[in-house]
């Protein structure tokens, strides 16, 4: 689980809170574990991660008997923000993010993940109690709590979650989802499916997102992964950084045009790329190159 406190609280605990940032797993391993298991009666916030959860490392339960299409949804409400977990802006390894002020007009496709038992009855950054059962999420950038929906691109299953907690801080990742929200839309067991978020505004009703109902993307494909290194103005630079990577035999380079608030940038990208794990051994080769903080682009 990853927190960030907005009030002033005991040194320990937020030290605690830093170090919990990498917490979540982008594939659980299967573990037999039954519905009735229960963290420890008091989640001690002020222990360091080594010694907060129970488990180690995070694990899937045995879910065979349970229906969860008869689990039902959050219904989208009008909420005040939480006291904790809205920080802004915050940074974890090195990033920044800022906390967006609404989930309205929030739309972004990329990388889902989610996190299983290890989590489970402990606390979220709102301080909610994490309960895999359920249908919730963590972002990094989404407020607490507030709501979206969630698309697999591949197979179009949708489902409305509750965002309230923060993460997922592994590269490459948009949103964690809880374990039910993850085997309702089909990225269980894999771990990791291509996805599209779309923040809901409970005030406005009538100006929720369209549902995503195509499983391909706008151009009528099947969904394509490219790793964007980076966003230029001047098209020299950008044809420069595309040289450097051809170079590097990283995988096939293109430069893009793309509008961004009224500007024409040039994109980088490296790609249309096979799978999850082709992008996270890549984003890793330009980390060590000295090339950090490319992203996901999925079309």
């Amino acid at each position: 689980m990853n927190r960030w406190l907005r009030d002033p609280l005991p040194l320990a605990l937020l030290a605690s809170a830093v170090l919990a940032l990498a917490g979540c797993s982008s594939n659980p391993a299967r573990r037999s574990e039954h519905r009735g298991w229960h963290a420890p009666w008091r989640d001690n916030t002020g222990l360091p991660q080594s010694e907060r959860y129970r488990q180690r490392n995070d694990s899937t339960p045995d879910i065979a008997g349970i229906d969860f299409s008869k689990i039902p949804e959050p219904v989208p409400t009008v909420l005040p923000l939480s006291r904790y977990g809205n920080k802004s802006p915050y940074t974890v390894n090195g990033q920044t993010y800022r906390v967006l002020s609404s989930a309205a007009g929030y739309d972004e496709r990329g990388i889902a993940s989610y996190y299983g038992t290890k989590f489970n009855g402990y606390k979220t950054s709102d301080f909610e109690t994490y309960d895999m059962y359920k249908f919730s999420a963590a972002s990094k950038v989404l407020p607490l709590p507030s709501f979206a929906r969630v698309t697999n691109l591949q197979n179009g299953k949708s489902v409305i979650v509750r965002v309230n907690d923060r993460g997922p801080f592994m590269p490459n990742r948009i949103i964690d989802l809880s374990l039910a929200a993850a085997v309702r839309i089909g990225i269980w067991p894999k771990g990791t499916g291509l996805v599209e978020v779309q923040g809901i505004d409970p005030a406005h009703p009538n100006a929720e997102p369209p549902p995503v109902t195509a499983v391909t993307p706008r151009s009528g494909q099947a969904p394509q992964l490219y790793v964007q290194v980076g966003a230029f103005a001047d098209a020299g630079n950008a044809e420069r950084l595309a040289a450097r990577l051809r170079g590097l035999n990283l995988g096939a380079v293109r430069v893009v045009a793309a509008n961004v608030g009224g500007r024409t940038l040039q994109r980088v990208q490296i790609g249309p790329l096979p799978d999850v794990d082709t992008v996270d051994r890549t984003t890793a080769k330009l980390d060590a190159l000295g090339l950090p903080h490319a992203s996901v682009d999925v079309q």
